[in-house]
Parts: structure tokens; C-alpha cells; sequence
């Protein structure tokens, strides 16, 4: 790396030392000086200002990704002519894969495979949001010391083309073998999944949900070895060992052909479970309750949701605006300042996921029940809903106070996927609120602004942790200027006043 021009500012910018440089641009490591923290800095080439235009393309596409796992930019200055164009993004922790390979410095399997399924999942969204993405490779995954996993931000203009993710985890599938440890727990499944990722044995390589699954089933696999009291106790006699190898070895091929053929098979319905009897409202008293921001508000009593609102709930909402419609009443509901063009409080996709969810089926390779919670709605279906239901949408302080009922620490709630509401919901606060720190994350009923940008405008909260997002959890949250924003992990609960 080399040292910056003496005091040489780009904006709220200090360069300290160029790190990277590409045919157009040079990376920078900088300090932001008004939150004085380390940021890198992507500028334009003097020599390239005719680039501008493919440069700031390729900022917009990573500014709107929206995923925890993936570094986030900052702020992107283009001024006008000639003048200097750069975009700040964010510094991420840790080392990177590529780093740790030059080493020589292995993974225990348990960890790699909890890393490739975080990589599977944010990748997973690049997909869903059609967003195109530059190569993955080793150093775009940076790992710290806790085994947090962060990823480089690689979106680029344009569409997203059906090759990427194949690209990628082809790649990956090779990349990863050096680094996996062999004389540990794991390693055998975890070098099987980097060679189905190559494509060895199957008609074509996995797609990126089956990375993620077959990673769940070792991680999975992997826990119950180690909580099974026998597990790391049993002393084999030498005349037998021979035998339980190849018995083992049978075994391991007869799973395979069964996870390969499964593979290639539909997933079939699953059975109708039963009808959760959804949790009453949640109580929290008038008092003094910690805010999201580390300040403290006064607040009146109010009732919350004990859980999102589900499918089979919103589905009887939009059987009565059908029934207000024949005498011209739909909009009843509807928000005061609600835009006179949108006309529907239909979720995204809803014909399609009511159908699933009647049928106890799959939606976007999910299963689903009535009982599941709505998704793909918008700020105002979720406003219109609550006014159906003589409620409101929480403040992201009133969600915060019924999160800290009774004391539990809410980073300490374990986040939980994508399920339906039942009485074994892992993901619930002592105070009885369930999917605050996983499953979907939530509309609230106002705009604010963000501590990370103190003086920017006013936006609009989401709050809690998503099944799509993992390493989110109950503390997580997120802005949006855009109030129509709908996407598939995306819902709300209500508020009701006390009694």
C-alpha cells in the first residue's frame, strides 16, 4: 500500500494509503472526519472521466443493495465536468478468505459451512432482487475473529444474466477445498458439497437455495453430534473398526444418491398442520422504557401483537374491502395521505402465496401455511390493515419497550427462520412476542432519522431481524425513504390501546 498526498482531502475525506487500483479507479483507505471512523474511498481516474457515466452506474447498483452480510456504501460525490468522483463504502472486518488461504490458516468445517450458508443466503437475494453482481471470490469474504462474515459489495449495472450464480459457485466450489481443516468433524460433507458445487455426480452444479439447505443439514448434523453425551466418548475396538468404516462408507453413498435424487424431484406438499390459535395482544404498562438509539422515553400504556400479522389474518382484510367495493367503499381504510394512484392493498405475488398458503404448499420455495406472516406488503397495507383493526402500526419506541418486557436481552432472543405461528416458536421474548428477532422484519408507523446520519432527512423504520438476513436479530434496523417498498421478507404487527 502506498501513503496518500500529505493532508489530501476528497470532501469528509482524509486519504491515508492507496490499496487497490483498476483500469478506472483508485481504492483508497480514508477517514471520514466528521464520525472519525476508517472508510475506503473508490475515485475516479483523472485520466477516465469519460468512465464517469459506467463508474456511477456501478455506485447506484451497489447503493441499493439492502443486505446486513454486505458492505454498505456511504456516500457517492460526483461533481460536475471534470471535477472528482468517488464513492465512500464501508471498511469491512476481519480477514479475508483469500488472506487466509495465502496462509495456509484452515477452517474448522463447522465454521466454513455456517460461512458458505451466509454466503449462499446473500447471494440468494442478489437473485431475488434481479441484481447483477462482479465474480465472488476469496477475498470479497472477509471473516473476523468471531466468526462474523461480511461480504464485499458486488453489484454491478445491469441485469442480473442466469450464469452468475452458477459462475460463482462453481468457483467457490473449488476455492473453498484448500481451506477446509480434514482432521476435523464435518470435513468429509463439507468437501461432498464444494464437489456437488462443481458439478461432480449431478447433471448440473447446485443452484445457491441448495447450497444453503445442504449447509443447514450439516450444520444440523453437525450439533447433534456434539450435544449427543456418546458422541466423543465411544471407544471402538480395533477388530471392529474396519467394519463400521465401510459400513459408514455404504451408508454415506446410499445418502447421497438419496439427497441427489431428492434433488431432482419436486418437494412434495407437506401435510396440513393444524391451525395455530394465534397469541393474545401483549401488554406493556405506562412507564419509562429504553429507546433503539440509547435514550430513554416516557410512554403510555398500549397493547402489540404478539405476533406479525399472518396470511390467513390480511386474507380476511381483503375479503372485506371486496365486500366494500361492490357499494364503492374499498378505500375506507386507507391512509389519509395514501397516493391517489395505488388503488389495491394486494401483497405481492398474493394470488400466488394465498394459494400455497390455503394449501398448506410452497411459495418461492418456502412452505407455507395460513398461519404464516404476510409478506410483500407496503407501508400503506400495513397502515390500512391496522385501521381495519382499530389499531396502528408501532413506533419503532413502542416495538423497542415491548422487546425489553421482563429484562431478557434482546440480542440474546435467538433469531428464528421462516416458520408459521405455533406454541413452539423458538424466536419469543420472555414477555411472550414471537419473530422479533428473526422470520420478517417490520413496517412502523413513522419516519426517523438515522443515528448513522444524524442531520440527513427523516426515514422510514423497518425493525427486527429477517429469515433472508442472516446475522440480523431484534436489534437490527433499517431505513427507506420509499413507503411502496414490498419485499418478501417484509411485514408488520399491530398496536391497539390499552384497556
Amino acid at each position: 500500500m502506498n501513503d496518500a498526498p500529505e493532508e489530501r482531502l476528497l470532501g469528509d475525506y482524509r486519504l491515508k494509503e492507496l490499496v487497490a487500483e483498476s483500469a478506472i479507479s483508485r481504492t483508497w483507505l480514508a477517514e471520514q472526519l466528521s464520525v472519525s471512523r476508517l472508510v475506503l474511498v473508490d475515485e475516479l481516474r483523472e485520466d477516465q472521466s469519460g468512465q464517469k457515466d459506467v463508474f456511477l452506474a456501478d455506485v447506484r447498483a451497489k447503493a441499493a443493495v439492502d443486505q446486513p452480510l454486505i458492505g454498505s456504501v456511504y456516500e457517492a460525490v460526483a461533481g460536475p465536468g471534470p471535477g472528482p468522483c468517488y464513492y465512500a463504502h464501508e471498511l469491512l472486518p476481519g480477514i479475508t478468505l483469500a488472506m487466509r488461504e495465502k496462509t495456509k490458516r484452515r477452517l474448522a468445517p463447522a465454521r466454513l459451512v455456517d460461512l458458505l450458508r451466509r454466503v449462499a443466503d446473500a447471494h440468494l437475494q442478489h437473485e431475488v432482487l434481479g441484481q447483477a453482481t462482479s465474480s465472488l471470490g476469496l477475498e470479497a469474504v472477509h471473516q473476523d475473529e468471531h466468526g462474523v462474515v461480511r461480504l464485499e459489495n458486488l453489484a454491478v449495472a445491469g441485469p442480473r444474466t442466469a450464469d452468475q450464480s452458477m459462475r460463482d459457485i462453481v468457483h467457490l466450489g473449488n476455492a473453498l477445498v484448500p481451506l477446509v481443516a480434514a482432521d476435523q468433524p464435518g470435513a468429509t460433507r463439507m468437501l461432498t458439497v464444494c464437489a456437488w458445487m462443481r458439478g461432480e455426480g449431478l447433471e448440473a452444479p447446485l443452484t445457491w437455495e441448495q447450497v444453503r439447505d445442504f449447509c443447514m443439514q450439516i450444520e444440523h448434523q453437525l450439533a447433534d453430534s456434539t450435544s449427543s453425551p456418546s458422541a466423543t466418548r465411544a471407544v471402538i475396538p480395533a477388530r471392529k473398526k474396519q467394519s463400521i468404516a465401510l459400513i459408514a462408507l455404504a451408508t454415506a453413498v446410499v445418502a447421497v444418491g438419496i439427497v441427489v435424487l431428492a434433488g431432482r424431484m419436486r418437494p412434495p406438499a407437506l401435510p396440513a398442520p393444524p391451525r395455530a390459535s394465534l397469541p393474545d395482544a401483549v401488554t406493556v404498562a405506562a412507564g419509562d422504557y429504553p429507546t433503539p438509539d440509547g435514550s430513554e422515553e416516557s410512554l403510555p400504556a398500549f397493547r402489540i401483537s404478539a405476533n406479525e400479522v399472518t396470511i390467513g389474518e390480511f386474507a380476511g382484510f381483503l375479503e372485506i374491502l371486496d365486500t366494500l367495493a361492490k357499494s364503492g367503499r374499498e378505500r375506507t381504510f386507507d391512509p389519509a395521505d395514501q397516493a391517489p394512484g395505488k388503488t389495491s392493498h394486494e401483497p405481492a405475488d398474493w394470488p400466488a402465496q394465498l394459494a400455497a398458503a390455503n394449501a398448506n404448499g410452497v411459495w418461492r420455495n418456502l412452505a407455507v401455511t395460513l398461519d404464516c406472516p404476510v409478506t410483500g406488503v407496503d407501508w400503506w397495507d400495513a397502515a390500512a390493515y391496522a385501521e381495519w383493526k382499530k389499531a396502528r402500526l408501532p413506533t419503532q419506541e413502542e416495538w423497542f419497550a415491548a422487546l425489553n418486557l421482563e429484562g431478557r436481552k434482546p440480542a440474546a432472543i435467538p433469531p428464528g427462520p421462516w416458520a408459521p405461528v405455533t406454541s413452539q416458536t423458538l424466536d419469543r421474548t420472555p414477555a411472550g412476542l414471537l419473530g422479533m428477532a428473526g422470520s420478517v422484519c417490520e413496517w412502523t408507523a413513522k419516519p426517523a432519522p438515522n443515528p448513522a446520519n444524524p442531520l440527513g432527512e427523516k426515514l422510514w423504520v423497518l425493525i427486527g431481524g429477517s429469515y433472508l438476513k442472516p446475522g440480523t436479530d431484534a436489534l437490527t434496523r433499517e431505513w427507506t425513504a420509499d413507503r411502496s417498498l414490498r419485499r418478501p421478507d417484509l411485514g408488520f404487527r399491530v398496536v391497539f390501546d390499552a384497556e
